[in-house]
């Protein structure tokens, strides 16, 4: 039930017209984000914002990712969702948060992203620990990276991002940016 009020017919639909390709989104089963979560045990909490919740999880390849637990989703708006799942889950770029698929047997849909774990630029401006790290060749590199994912966005898709802030910019380990793609981006094009 839930799976078809989610898009999940139109979402497999694509898929199977574009005959899944590596970039392409997987549709993940709830189950195995369940036990990736541990039910959603709130110990794997790592972030949350207006939209929704993210959890840490471990698939069961042993590969961890962020999964983004919606508050809640229009259901006039399931089309445009469902594109922008297709059309994040195209973009490539080493500066931009991969979006590895999502799951629509839930009430409300899960986004799976790639794991990013050094937390947010924001983390990292204002935290009194951390504020040593960043160094003015440091805030330099990410303003940079982050243009260019956004420049690569824009130029590769009609997608429109209108969220950047800094709890968006993930950083790894060594400072590399990742831009989050989220629900408040907007897509140009219809399926």
């Amino acid at each position: 039930m839930c799976f078809k009020k989610n898009g999940g017919l139109i979402l497999q639909k694509v898929l199977f017209e574009t005959k899944q390709s590596s970039n392409m989104a997987m549709i993940f089963p709830a189950t195995i984000l369940e036990k990736a979560t541990n039910n959603f045990n709130k110990i794997n909490v790592i972030g949350q914002g207006g939209y929704g919740t993210v959890y840490k999880g471990t698939l069961e390849d042993n590969i961890t990712v962020a999964i983004k637990k919606a508050r809640s989703i229009d259901e006039n708006q399931i089309e445009q969702f469902i594109n922008e799942v297709i059309m994040l889950s195209e973009v490539s770029h080493s500066n931009i948060v991969k979006l590895l698929g999502c799951c629509l047997e839930t009430q409300t849909p899960l986004l799976v992203y790639e794991s990013v774990t050094n937390k947010t630029v924001f983390h990292h401006l204002h935290e009194k620990n951390c504020l040593s790290s960043m160094t003015f060749e440091r805030r330099l590199n990410i303003a940079t990276q982050t243009a260019e994912a956004l420049a690569h966005i824009y130029s590769t898709t009609q997608i429109i991002h209108r969220d950047i802030k800094s709890s968006n910019i993930l950083l790894t380990d060594d400072y590399t940016v990742k831009v989050v793609g989220n629900r408040t981006c907007e897509s140009q094009v219809r399926i």
